[in-house]
């Protein structure tokens, strides 16, 4: 038997079958839309300013939302619209970065503590301790140690969630080494490396994105919280969390400049958890058949 002759993994193309439905899906629907406004938004936040979100105006300080300043300005003057949709390039930027970095690297040490049983013991033991380290907590140190910025952030957020990845892609290598056409295709001589690309990683594509939707939007919400506490985004640096930060201190006299920055990580969150439900809702085989989709 050649490998071309090798029975091929009828789950693999499940994921590419699926995921047109999952277009189909209400909460998936919800979720993208709201993302692709924020994003959106974002993307063209030099068309959508009103003025500088940089621009000091003690004159101007904190007054109320009006056809002059749609959002009300801060306690330095600034215009709160302004720095609210600039903002979302950077909490976007550091989801989708901590998103992206985490499930390469997470899925790079599940497929190999998976399928190299000599490794399996020390990766995931390394995997447990890693785990065991608060986000919050490693990035305030980090920040200690570095000094605050974009990139300490991104690698505080990532460090925690590599391992969650990780024993995510090494339970369905575990399942999917098993199989007869894995075997079969270990037996026509199919090199190592291609076993793995046509036969394993097709079938960690549906967990991986529900689980890298979740990353995103807790990587957001953290961003958020170590901006909030003073351990995340330089301060010249508009971000929700910085702008809730530096909102708090006159939250009694001007709450606007911490409400619409808290609406928007709020919606933001939300919209990428409710579309991470219906991800998993649909790409997931068994509750695809439990909710008759299948």
């Amino acid at each position: 038997m050649s490998a071309a002759d090798a029975p091929q993994a009828p789950a693999a193309a499940a994921p590419r079958r699926r995921l047109p439905r999952a277009l189909r899906n209400p909460s998936v629907v919800a979720g993208l839309v709201v993302l692709a406004i924020v994003l959106v938004a974002a993307l063209a936040a030099p068309l959508l300013w009103t003025s500088d979100p940089i621009l000091l105006r003690p004159r101007l300080r904190l007054r109320p939302p009006s056809a002059a300043a749609w959002l009300g300005t801060d306690q330095f003057g600034r215009d709160v619209y302004s720095r609210v949709v600039y903002g979302a390039r950077v909490s976007l930027m550091i989801g989708f970065s901590v998103a992206i970095v985490a499930v390469t690297i997470g899925t790079l040490v599940g497929v190999v503590a998976g399928y190299v049983r000599i490794l399996d013991m020390i990766v995931m033991r390394i995997m447990d301790g890693i785990m065991a380290i608060p986000s919050i907590l490693l990035a305030i140190a980090m920040v200690t140690l570095s000094g605050a910025g974009i990139l300490t952030v991104i690698v505080a957020i990532v460090i925690p969630e590599i391992p969650r990845v990780a024993r995510l892609v090494r339970s369905v290598v575990l399942t999917v080494r098993e199989e007869p056409y894995v075997e079969a295709a270990i037996g026509a001589g199919t090199p190592l490396p291609l076993v793995l690309w046509r036969h394993v990683l097709p079938n960690t594509v549906a967990p991986l994105i529900v689980q890298a939707t979740y990353i995103c939007g807790f990587a957001i919400l953290t961003e958020a919280i170590l901006s909030f506490l003073g351990a995340g985004i330089p301060t010249e640096v508009p971000s929700w969390g910085n702008i809730m930060a530096e909102g708090r201190q006159s939250f009694q006299i001007a709450p606007w400049v911490v409400l619409f920055p808290g609406l928007c990580v709020a919606a933001t969150v939300l919209a990428i958890n409710v579309m991470g439900d219906g991800l998993r809702d649909t790409l997931d085989p068994r509750l695809a058949r439990r909710l008759g989709n299948v």
